[in-house]
């Protein structure tokens, strides 16, 4: 590695979950790690301690004005006994830009690469190995300044804490299990000008409303419509979409209110590798609903970091409901989790070069 980061280790290792148990973000490992930033040094004082509590001043700018943000990625064991990130520079280069939208100082995105590796070096026994758990990184960015007045800090903390963690969806014998997605027309994510392409906190408060009225009527998550007039499709909660009509695949294009998600560059790119036509434009929700009632809409998904692959059984619109692939995952969505999950974990040869390792 270029950089070299000190570690101090924990004198209270904790015992290592049970991976057939093993819940999504509620298990953290015993380091995490620390740098900061300041106008006279630039981003310096990278080390790996123990995991704990930070001390912030309760006029921290973060905690008055959400100046902040962050990522999502994973780590996976081999088979072999290597330990490999999936494409880490897409997280370095995705946090720059939502550096650059959030007044926070850019990062140089090898040094990201390298904080990431040395942390996940330190905890790779913690990685679980059985199918479908992974190691979930996340890096984060804080201004820690004491201060109320609304305008950029002037000090910040990067850090980065692991989770090991299973499936986001509890997988069944059948495979994938596909979800249920209430249409949302009330609330919205994003709007154009807005923070709808950056990876920050307030884009995921401001959803939780919407979020409780999915869950109310039997849904697991939300399909947002587009912030103007409420008609064209976005995201499905935390993670981009995808639809399947007559044989092609269109999901939303990134136009400033969408995250450019990395699972979502991956599916594009195996899906143009297989042959399939993939468009990059807006769809009505009426002509998916439509194109449901005709039988021509053959696949619905999801891609993210957390799920990978979040294939849709059911949408929920006004007073509508649309049944898709009879309720079950479809072919391509298992067939595009398979490849990508094998990828990840060396089940499957990568011809990508996506894997990197530690």
């Amino acid at each position: 590695m270029k950089y070299n980061f000190p570690v101090t280790k924990t004198t209270s290792p904790k015992e290592k979950p049970n991976p057939d148990t093993l819940k999504f973000g509620k298990t953290f490992t015993d380091h995490m790690f620390i740098m900061e930033w300041d106008k006279e040094n630039g981003w310096n004082n990278g080390r790996i301690i123990p995991y704990g509590p930070i001390s912030l001043s309760p006029a921290a700018s973060v905690l008055h004005y959400s100046q902040q943000m962050f990522e999502g990625m994973k780590a996976y064991k081999h088979s072999d006994g290597r330990v490999v990130l999936f494409r880490p520079d897409m997280n370095a280069k995705r946090t720059n830009r939502t550096n650059e939208r959030m007044c926070i100082p850019q990062m140089d995105e090898e040094l990201f690469v390298e904080c990431v590796k040395a942390l996940v070096e330190v905890e790779k026994d913690w990685i679980p190995t059985k199918p479908g758990t992974s190691l979930y990184i996340r890096p984060f960015i804080i201004a820690d300044d004491a201060f109320l007045g609304v305008h950029p800090a002037e000090h910040f903390m990067f850090m980065i804490i692991l989770s090991p963690v299973g499936a986001y969806y509890a997988l069944t014998g059948d495979g994938l299990p596909a979800t249920s997605i209430y249409v949302e027309d009330e609330y919205i994510r994003a709007a154009p000008g807005g923070t709808g392409f950056a990876k920050v906190g307030g884009n995921y408060a401001g959803s939780l409303k919407a979020q409780e009225k999915a869950t109310q009527k039997g849904c697991s998550q939300v399909l947002w419509l587009d912030g103007v007039e409420r008609k064209y499709v976005e995201e499905i909660g935390t993670s981009n979409a995808f639809f399947m009509i007559d044989g092609e695949i269109i999901t939303a294009p990134l136009h400033g209110t969408i995250l450019p998600g990395i699972t979502r560059d991956s599916v594009i790119a195996l899906l143009e590798k297989w042959g399939y036509t993939v468009k990059q434009e807006r769809l009505a929700i009426e002509d998916v609903l439509k194109a449901g009632q005709e039988g021509r809409l053959q696949e619905v998904w999801a891609t993210g970091t957390a799920a990978v692959i979040s294939p849709v059984g059911k949408l929920c619109y006004k007073e509508e409901s649309l049944t898709i692939s009879g309720g079950k995952t479809g072919p391509l969505a298992q067939k595009l989790y398979d490849t990508l999950y094998g990828i990840q974990t060396g089940n499957v040869v990568d011809d990508m070069g996506w894997t990197v390792e530690v």
